[in-house]
């Protein structure tokens, strides 16, 4: 029989281990953007030209040595960001903290296009650490580059203080969609092989001097959104009263975005089979639907009795309660999205948020992005030193 003195040292450690979870972590509120679609309206941009702006999510997760592929092919979606600043003194921007993409960027005084001078510039002239690395890249879009000239420059995120981190200031930004955009740029947490080749991440340099209380970062994203409070992003831990049950982990399996695998996929009570030779599953929280792959976007849309028209997936909203359940298997779990998280209610006009992708795993499996419509269900734990995604039910 086991002896006392042991059990009671184990519930010691779980306890500590436990406390340092809500210790020395540092919680950033996440603000959630009007759809860019509903911005673009209010300034008058023509319905027309607001359809023509729809392109490939997937297209994202393309990328060369001589560009970078990045975020927002999701148009015309909303977005959640918080806030960051750069510079000494400290110059403040929005950004979105993407697990889609590795780079961070933001507007700059370089850059006099529409698009730059509607938001917060930086003003490399004003800050005293700023140095200048001497080297322009670009940064691929589906509607057009952005151009960005690279820097180092100390990046402050709450009390978490990254000193010579290098990071984008852009010299050329096209006006659509970036004007009508409510934040400014961009800081990305994917793995650094997307990243520019040859300088650190954020989350590289957090780790490196010591600013991380752990090597995770988390995300809540709050079921009932507004723009005081979209959710949080974590860095350096979880946060246990924004979740329940048990956490389910899935291991990476290819270390460039945060992919996992995907064992089945169920539209109420019946399995497709559609991952029956496996799927990949990309967590995002830079897109904002659930995109589907493409071969399968027709049947999907069939089995809920939906089709498209000029305001996207269309149901009747007194018919939502009915609709079936969305689940995926993940590590042997099953993850349901039940209708009211995967059914976007706009001012009395309900959608599917879903969308397509025709691009597939870069070993050929079913693509999936599991953006913020899954992110809404269930809290997500990026833990960066056992390559691992974990998922539990939000609170």
């Amino acid at each position: 029989m086991e002896s006392l003195a042991p059990r009671a040292m184990r519930w010691l450690v779980l306890a500590l281990f436990c406390l340092q979870l809500g210790e020395g972590i540092v919680r950033i509120r996440l603000k959630k953007s009007k759809s860019v679609g509903e911005l673009m309206r209010e300034k008058g941009v023509p319905e027309g030209f607001l359809k023509g702006l729809k392109g490939d999510p997937g297209r994202k997760y393309q990328f060369s040595n001589a560009v970078a592929y990045e975020t927002l092919t999701n148009y015309l979606n909303s977005f959640y960001f918080g806030e960051i600043s750069i510079g000494t003194p400290p110059q403040n921007f929005l950004v979105v903290f993407d697990t889609g993409s590795a780079n961070l960027w933001v507007p700059s005084t370089y850059c006099q296009d529409p698009a730059c001078v509607n938001h917060n510039r930086f003003n490399s002239s004003q800050s005293s650490t700023f140095s200048d690395i001497g080297v322009t890249y670009t940064l691929r879009y589906g509607l057009g580059d952005v151009f960005v000239a690279l820097g180092y420059d100390t990046v402050t995120v709450q009390n978490i203080i990254v000193r010579n981190q290098e990071f984008g200031l852009t010299l050329d930004e096209p006006s659509s969609p970036f004007y009508y955009l409510d934040f400014d740029g961009i800081l990305g947490m994917a793995y650094p092989a997307i990243a520019i080749s040859g300088y650190n991440t954020v989350i590289q340099n957090m780790m490196q001097q010591s600013q991380l209380t752990q090597p995770i970062f988390s995300f809540y994203f709050s079921r009932n959104p507004t723009y005081s409070y979209g959710g949080e992003v974590i860095l350096g831990g979880i946060v246990p009263e924004l979740y329940s049950g048990e956490i389910t982990w899935a291991p990476v399996v290819e270390e460039l975005y945060w992919k996992i695998g995907i064992e089945e996929f169920s539209i109420g009570p019946s399995a497709t089979g559609w991952c029956s030779q496996g799927c990949h599953g990309i967590v995002d929280t830079g897109t904002f639907l659930l995109t589907i792959p493409g071969q399968y976007m027709s049947a999907f849309l069939q089995a809920l009795g939906v089709e498209e028209n000029d305001n996207g997936f269309v149901v009747n909203c007194n018919y939502v309660p009915s609709m079936p359940s969305l689940s995926f298997v993940i590590s042997g779990t099953q993850l349901v999205l039940p209708p009211s998280v995967y059914v976007l209610n706009n001012n009395g006009v309900c959608t599917v948020g879903v969308e397509s992708t025709y691009v597939s795993s870069s070993s050929g499996q079913p693509l999936w992005i599991l953006g913020n419509i899954f992110l809404r269900q269930y809290y997500s734990i990026f833990d960066i030193a056992n390559n691992r995604v974990g998922f539990a039910l939000s609170a």
